[in-house]
Formats: structure tokens, C-alpha cells, sequence
């Protein structure tokens, strides 16, 4: 496998663990219906520990990512914390409603940012 499809292929698969990550917080914050439920349940510690999981990943790969990988984990962090601050406001029985701009189950979520290895020199 040539260096240059060995990178792409990481580049994919780092941007579908962020995602992956990113669904399961915002199932555990109940803005998106989980799929063994079919319910929008809240999980404020389940949602803590995918944020710090995210961290970590932030951190241990600082310096080491495409400037398209950086930016989307860190706005995907950004979005989830803020995510988090809001749950955590509410009252424990106020059911979470599923934002507008999020995903329902059965939607597809947007698209991850251009594979870096893709874009034309500007």
C-alpha cells in the first residue's frame, strides 16, 4: 500500500472515530434517539466520559493531524461541550429535545470535511 492511500485511509478512519464518538455523546445527552431504545434518553456521565475520550484524542494527536482533522475535532469538542453545559442546566426530569440541526435516527448526519489529500492546491 503506497504512503499516500495509507494516509487517506487513516485520514478516514480518525474522522469516523470522531464521529463515532461524537453520535454516542449526543445520544448519552438525549439529543439524538438511541437506537436500542428508540428513545432520546440522557446519560450526563456516559456523555462526560465520550467528551474526555475526545479530549484525550485531542491531545495525544496534537501536531500530528491534517489542519482539516484539527479543525473538525476541535469544533466537534466545542459542540459537544457546550452540548453538555446545556444538559447539565436543565432539570433532571425535563426530557431533552432533539436540536434541529442534529441528526434523527434514521438521518443521515453532514458530512465530515473534505479528505485533505483531495483538495486542490489553491
Amino acid at each position: 500500500m503506497a504512503q499516500n492511500d495509507r494516509s487517506e485511509k487513516h485520514s478516514k478512519l480518525f474522522l469516523e472515530l470522531v464521529i463515532s464518538l461524537q453520535v454516542s455523546t449526543l445520544q448519552f445527552l438525549g439529543k439524538i434517539v438511541s437506537p436500542q431504545s428508540g428513545k432520546a434518553e440522557r446519560n450526563l456521565q456516559g456523555a462526560a466520559a465520550s467528551i474526555d475520550m475526545l479530549d484525550m484524542l485531542a491531545e495525544k494527536t496534537k501536531g500530528n493531524l491534517q489542519p482539516d482533522e484539527a479543525r473538525f475535532l476541535d469544533q466537534t469538542l466545542s459542540h459537544l461541550k457546550l452540548n453538555y453545559v446545556e444538559e447539565m442546566n436543565k432539570p433532571a426530569s425535563q426530557p431533552s429535545q432533539p436540536d434541529a440541526d442534529e441528526p434523527e435516527a434514521g438521518e443521515e448526519a453532514p458530512p465530515p470535511p473534505e479528505d485533505p489529500g483531495e483538495k486542490a492546491e489553491s
